[in-house]
Order: C-alpha cells, then sequence, then structure tokens
C-alpha cells in the first residue's frame, strides 16, 4: 500500500524522497489500515461474553443508547427478550461496521443485524446522525 500512496504523490507531481514526505507513504497505510480495521473484527467475537440474563427485569421499552461516538452519532435502541449487552460493547459494534468501506443504509442495517443476531431482542432500532467527510472537507 505504502508502494501505491508513493506513486500517487509522484503522479501528483510531489517528490516523496523530500524531508516532508519521507515517512508519508508508511504513515498513510498505517491510517487506512486503522479506518478500515471493522474488516479484521466481528460483532460476535465483542458481544458475546458481555450478554447478562435480565429475566428478572421486566423491561416493555426500549433500551436507547445514544451518542455512541463516530463520525456523527449512532443510536441504538433494542426491546430486551431476556438478555441485554454490556453498553460498551454496542459502541464497539457500532466501530466494527463503520470502519468499513460503507454507506450509511447499510451500516445501521449491520449494526441491527449484529445485535439481532447475539441478543434476539423483542426489536432493535438503529439511527444515525452523520456527515459525509468527503463534503466536510471539499464542500458540497
Amino acid at each position: 500500500m505504502a508502494a501505491s500512496i508513493r506513486n500517487i504523490l509522484e503522479d501528483m507531481g510531489e517528490d516523496p524522497n523530500r524531508e516532508g514526505l519521507l515517512k508519508t507513504p508508511e504513515r498513510y497505510a498505517k491510517a487506512m489500515l486503522f479506518f478500515t480495521k471493522g474488516y479484521e473484527e466481528y460483532a460476535y467475537d465483542i458481544g458475546k461474553d458481555a450478554i447478562f440474563n435480565a429475566r428478572d427485569i421486566e423491561v416493555f421499552s426500549m433500551c436507547e443508547h445514544h451518542l455512541i461516538p463516530f463520525v456523527g452519532k449512532v443510536h441504538i435502541a433494542y426491546i430486551p427478550n431476556g438478555r441485554v449487552l454490556g453498553l460498551s460493547k454496542l459502541a464497539r459494534i457500532a466501530d466494527i461496521y463503520a470502519r468499513r468501506l460503507q454507506v450509511q443504509e447499510r451500516l445501521t442495517k449491520q449494526i441491527a443485524q449484529a445485535i439481532e443476531d447475539l441478543l434476539q431482542p423483542q426489536g432493535v432500532a438503529v439511527v444515525m446522525e452523520s456527515a459525509h467527510m468527503c463534503m466536510i472537507m471539499r464542500g458540497i
């Protein structure tokens, strides 16, 4: 990947051997691997050890967890069906799918499906408030 970035810099007319760019291809490659690490993680592995029986708690309304950090906000809510998931695991599940090359519609569905698969709740909802980073950086 670093070699490809080096080629891109050259194609832009830059000298990848100049002082300010010497380590840029490697840093860029490292950043891309971090930003897309969701391809190497799975929601089941994150949540399997953080599911707790809650049959003694009668819950008939959504358990909403919002303001989960993301480039934007993800609101996750589910109606428990005898089992609940540790709160931090919801944020990690959102992070797994957010760190893939992605569209918002697929992302919300994947988060909801992961929670459905882990907990088999009575219902689950995922709502996102986000901004497209290309629009933020470049304008419309």
